[in-house]
């Protein structure tokens, strides 16, 4: 891979990451609700869930997926219900006040380790716009004359590497407004605002449209 190649897809990686989306939500949503450190296994999870799709995209497969309408159908069903159904779930977390009373410092249950990992993968795995963007944008930065592994493999590490670094900069800046949310009353209305954000950003999925031949 050229040089000036790699520069300009680097700066796309700035010009996505920093795009706000479903990953950047569930960044700050967990780096509000459990801080900065348990928030790094989801972003490994987000991580790993973009690396699947790059590969995808990369190998052919994602344009197969775009080719076909049930399939595209099918994918866009499962990430749009999957966000909303995320959202449902931080919208009715259940939060406890230590002194039994709403404005008494706030208990939040933290997920697993395993729970925050495999949310963080699914919410990238099942986002159809993720695999849109994939599909358009990564055979710009391909060289048909040169090996697909090494140059995917680039790539791949080239965006989760930039990633890394936006997703754990929202989940710093939402965890340093963790004070804010100390009692029983707050908690719950960042949840219901985090909750409702991912409804949406799964609603808005129902509209993408897949790219025609």
């Amino acid at each position: 891979m050229r040089w000036e190649v790699w520069l300009a897809y680097f700066a796309a990686c700035w010009v996505i990451a920093v795009s706000p989306g479903s990953g950047a939500v569930l960044s700050m949503s967990h780096g509000l609700s459990y801080g900065l450190r348990k928030t790094t296994t989801t972003i490994f999870g987000l991580q790993t869930g973009l690396v699947i799709v790059l590969l995808v995209a990369g190998g052919g497969l994602g344009a197969l997926l775009l080719a076909s309408e049930q399939a595209f159908m099918v994918v866009k069903t499962v990430g749009a219900l999957y966000l909303i159904y995320l959202g449902l779930q931080q919208w009715r977390a259940k939060v406890q006040s230590s002194e039994g009373a709403s404005e008494g410092p706030a208990r939040v249950a933290v997920m697993s380790p395993r729970r925050r990992f495999a949310t963080g993968l699914l919410t990238n795995v099942t986002n159809p716009k993720g695999i849109i963007f994939m599909v358009a944008v990564l055979p710009q930065f391909i060289d048909p004359n040169h090996p697909l592994a090494p140059q995917l493999a680039i790539l791949a590490l080239t965006m989760c590497c930039v990633d890394l670094v936006v997703m754990h900069g929202y989940a710093l800046l939402a965890s340093r407004m963790q004070g804010l949310f100390r009692n029983a009353r707050a908690v719950r209305w960042q949840n219901r605002f985090f909750g409702s954000v991912l409804m949406a950003v799964g609603a808005a999925l129902f509209f993408v449209r897949r790219q025609h031949a």
